[in-house]
């Protein structure tokens, strides 16, 4: 396993720019203290662009992308990603996806589900449209091709959603295990999606108070012994220094005991 420290902000916007940097930083700390694993930073871009297209940053995520699809062409075995914000995990779920073929299953722990359209968003920052870009939906230039199969992407714990979000789980197109998150039941969400391989990305967020507890989260990722899981990120953390990021610690090794083994 490798760790790959990703320094993104523009998914967010330019007011999540230093919390964001911050919280990265600190969670790439921690990391180094509490995972026997290498650690490289990817070299993205720290500047803004114009709002085009609906999304913010449209520029600078697309060559942080670019980027990003580098290092990741590089790295030997399985990639635990740190990354800003939920947009950094763009490129490792979309390889993750021309990898492992149309049976790849998500599991997206976070308070959001981070499945808006550029018309749809409110915001027009791109961590809201992430998990949509990964299904196909939104800026051809930004979504997954190919993308993750409709019903294969299973939010866990989110409990805020756009209008159009809440349609996408009513459709089918994404599958939703709410707080508290029993892990039988991400399982069975997953046996559902008949999955072969799971990418698991975890927003810190999905910690905040009224969602999951750290030992939820770890339950569940405990419970993903027999499932090949081929890649994981942790995002949006806003701590101030590795001191603050601990408690995200037991998060973290869950997520390499699995990419390890």
């Amino acid at each position: 396993m490798r760790v790959q420290v990703v320094p993104q902000w523009q998914g967010a916007g330019p007011d999540g720019a230093e919390v964001r940097l911050r919280g990265n930083a600190a969670l790439a700390s921690l990391a180094e203290t509490v995972l026997d694993a290498p650690v490289s930073r990817v070299p993205v871009g720290d500047a803004p662009s114009p709002t085009e297209r609906g999304i913010g940053n449209r520029a600078a995520l697309l060559a942080n992308a670019a980027t990003h699809r580098t290092a990741l062409e590089q790295a030997e075995g399985p990639v635990l990603t740190l990354g800003g914000d939920c947009a950094s995990d763009l490129t490792p779920v979309a390889l993750a996806r021309l990898r492992h073929g149309p049976s790849l299953g998500v599991l997206w722990f976070d308070a959001h589900a981070d499945a808006n359209t550029p018309d749809a968003s409110p915001s027009g920052a791109f961590n809201g449209m992430v998990l949509r870009a990964l299904l196909g939906a939104g800026d051809p230039d930004l979504v997954a091709n190919p993308a993750v199969s409709p019903g294969n992407a299973v939010l866990v714990g989110t409990r805020f959603f756009d209008p159009a979000e809440r349609a996408a789980v009513d459709r089918g197109l994404l599958r939703h295990v709410p707080v508290p998150a029993d892990p039988l039941d991400v399982l069975a969400a997953l046996r559902r999606a008949e999955v072969d391989a799971v990418y698991v990305h975890v927003d810190a967020d999905v910690l905040d108070p009224g969602g999951l507890t750290v030992e939820r989260v770890v339950a569940c990722l405990d419970a993903l012994t027999d499932v090949d899981v081929v890649g994981a990120a942790v995002t949006e953390c806003t701590a101030t220094d590795a001191r603050d990021a601990e408690p995200l610690a037991p998060v973290l090794r869950a997520l390499a005991r699995l990419l390890s083994h």
